[in-house]
């Protein structure tokens, strides 16, 4: 990938939501907008990308996604463009249902098996490897030829930037990934290019989820997967 013609995509969890305070699953049925912290977490993110000369926002449909995005939209000027290509995986039968230890525990064996050989396997009702990584790579293609060199946001999910960032960046393996963190409103940054002679659109890795532009209660994060005494409520 020759980095002078390459895009710079800005990878933005969106802001906290009630789901992620009780921990349900949200890709389609359960949609539910900003908290009132997350919305303070979608300004302090606006204001770190004024003057970064953006040329496009991109956001996933859910409420949650497409509120951070029209904050940091609306402060810098443009619209922000809703592309289904960035949808949180789909967990099927298991969104909405109660929380419950079982079905994280299979969400996290299924994620992870995908990033070990069985990228075939499905969340019952939804998503398989392959049909999340073709929605996203082909998201990720569009952005890549419609702004080569310019500098793009996209805010989406820690669950699908988890699961395609080791595909679309191979130095980046899925072990080190597991480890890191990926709060809300964390920003990544890649660089997005076609290989010489084959098209085929490939990424490095900058900054992984960085949170150093929020502070005071937009940076009293909560977890991203339950902890102890959260699904006992």
């Amino acid at each position: 990938m020759g980095d002078g013609m390459a895009t710079r995509l800005y990878l933005v969890r969106h802001g906290e939501n009630r789901a992620n305070l009780t921990k349900e699953f949200s890709s389609r049925k359960v949609d539910y907008p900003l908290t009132i912290k997350g919305q303070l977490q979608a300004r302090q993110t606006a204001e770190f990308f004024v003057g970064k000369d953006i040329a496009a926002v991109y956001t996933s449909p859910l409420k949650r996604a497409q509120e951070t995005a029209e904050v940091i939209s609306g402060r810098l000027g443009i619209q922000a463009i809703v592309k289904e290509n960035y949808r949180e995986v789909d967990v099927g039968e298991m969104e909405g249902r109660p929380p419950n230890a079982a079905d994280w525990a299979l969400h996290d064996q299924i994620l992870w098996g995908w990033m070990n050989g069985s990228p075939e396997r499905l969340f019952p009702g939804g998503d398989n490897y392959w049909s999340l990584w073709d929605r996203f790579y082909q998201g990720m293609l569009q952005v890549a030829n419609d702004h080569p060199g310019q500098n793009v946001i996209i805010v989406a999910h820690g669950g699908i930037f988890f699961t395609c960032l080791p595909r679309l960046c191979p130095e980046v393996t899925p072990e080190w990934l597991w480890e890191q963190t990926n709060p809300n409103c964390s920003v990544s940054e890649i660089l997005v290019g076609q290989e010489d002679g084959d098209g085929h659109l490939s990424g490095k890795l900058v900054t992984w989820a960085s949170c150093t532009h929020l502070s005071g209660e937009a940076a009293d994060f909560v977890s991203a997967y339950p902890v102890p005494g959260d699904l006992d409520r």
